[in-house]
């Protein structure tokens, strides 16, 4: 279930979206990291789609994954383990 810090947002997507199965896009910013890039992979079930780009200066790599959920708590799950990992900016 969704801890505070996310109620805001468990209420917009629960307004926002109306049926499931859905197609959600998250997206993570990170420090170029093969380690917390690999933790942030391992959230994500094998046939999620994942796109990473690096920024111009190589210093950081935006994650953009799109995965199918069956609600809304397995959208917060996944921003709460997001957030446990160390440098990782969910957007």
């Amino acid at each position: 279930m969704a801890s505070g810090v996310f109620d805001e947002l468990k209420k917009k997507l629960e307004e926002s979206i109306k049926s499931f199965p859905y197609i959600y896009m998250f997206k993570f910013i990170i420090k170029a990291d093969n380690k917390t890039m690999a933790l942030v992979e391992a959230i994500f079930d094998e046939d999620a789609d994942i796109i990473q780009n690096q920024s111009s200066t190589g210093k950081y790599i935006s994650i953009t994954v799109k995965q199918v959920v069956m609600g809304v708590d397995e959208i917060i799950e996944v921003y709460e383990k997001a957030a446990k990992i160390e440098g990782v900016i969910s957007l």
